[in-house]
């Protein structure tokens, strides 16, 4: 009964990150403020999440050495930091962590800062 106790104690002071799996229609709106953004219409940007995230907002990717994070995929070799390498650019100034939680506000920032350095593969 006491680990019990200690267990849910734990779990109220160290609460889980709010993950999100969106619906397409959902997302439509959360992203918004993206539409023209570097000339990427909304339903390119909608398309773009999908294929590389399925809207899953928890969704982490390996890839040759380096890790990407969350709806848009952000890679943590340039963009955010993370434990894995220690050395990141970390051009977004963020924890690579945030990009997995409900809260878009961050991740449609970094976007934008890759858009405007790199550009994007659209669909």
């Amino acid at each position: 009964m006491m680990s019990f106790v200690s267990l849910l104690l734990v779990g109220i002071m160290f609460p889980a990150i709010q993950a999100k799996q969106f619906r397409k229609c959902e997302l439509s709106q959360v992203l918004k403020d993206m539409d023209g953004f570097g000339g990427i219409a909304l339903p390119e940007w909608i398309c773009t999440v999908f294929h590389t995230s399925g809207y899953d907002t928890q969704t982490i990717v390996s890839n040759n050495g380096s890790t990407e994070y969350g709806l848009f995929q952000i890679n943590n070799k340039f963009w955010c930091r993370d434990n894995q390498i220690l050395q990141s650019r970390n051009i977004c100034d963020i924890s690579c962590d945030k990009f997995l939680d409900d809260d878009l506000t961050d991740d449609m920032i970094c976007a934008k800062k890759i858009l405007d350095k790199e550009g994007i593969d659209c669909c």
